[in-house]
């Protein structure tokens, strides 16, 4: 039987648990977003440069505006692109959310194995999950609200539900 040091440090693991599990479920949904972006930035300037060049390869002298706009856009899209350091972004991202996976699976471990064992190894494993959570905290990012919102409404359908933590239905 538990006593109530040991279920209320349970407790605790369970609710950083739920933390990790939304803060990488939002940032993922963040990163599929800039993902697509990325891609949109680094076609969108060949696009251009390749309509741009069509009015001069067709003989079409009347479609300057069009060539100069295009061309202009080519030109401007990298430099946007460079400007709001989409791969520096990216790559924090991607850092940060497999932090905070790999924290939810350590205090999942923590609650449902760590705490079998006496308290003072559980709370000495509890104080080193956070000492990790600090670090990762320590970034600081921020990502849209609308990434949480998506994150909140998957978790909540049950998208990262995993079957064996289902409780068995009896069999009649």
């Amino acid at each position: 039987m538990m006593d109530d040091r040991t279920r209320n440090l349970v407790d605790e693991c369970k609710r950083q648990e739920e933390s990790c599990l939304y803060t990488s479920t939002t940032i993922f949904e963040c990163l599929k977003s800039l993902r697509f972006w990325r891609v949109v930035f680094l076609i969108v300037p060949i696009v251009l440069g390749g309509v741009a060049t069509w009015p001069l390869l067709a003989k079409q002298p009347d479609h300057e505006w069009l060539t100069g706009i295009c061309a202009l856009l080519a030109g401007l899209t990298p430099a946007i692109y460079k400007a709001l350091a989409f791969e520096g972004s990216v790559e924090v991202l991607v850092s940060q959310a497999h932090q905070f996976k790999i924290l939810q699976d350590r205090f999942r471990q923590a609650w449902r194995v760590t705490a079998l064992s006496d308290f003072d190894t559980f709370k000495a494993e509890f104080d080193k999950l956070m000492d990790r959570m600090d670090a990762a905290r320590a970034v600081s990012i921020t990502v849209p609200e609308r990434f949480f919102r998506t994150a909140k409404a998957k978790i909540e359908k049950g998208h990262y539900d995993f079957v064996a933590d289902q409780a068995a239905t009896p069999t009649p």
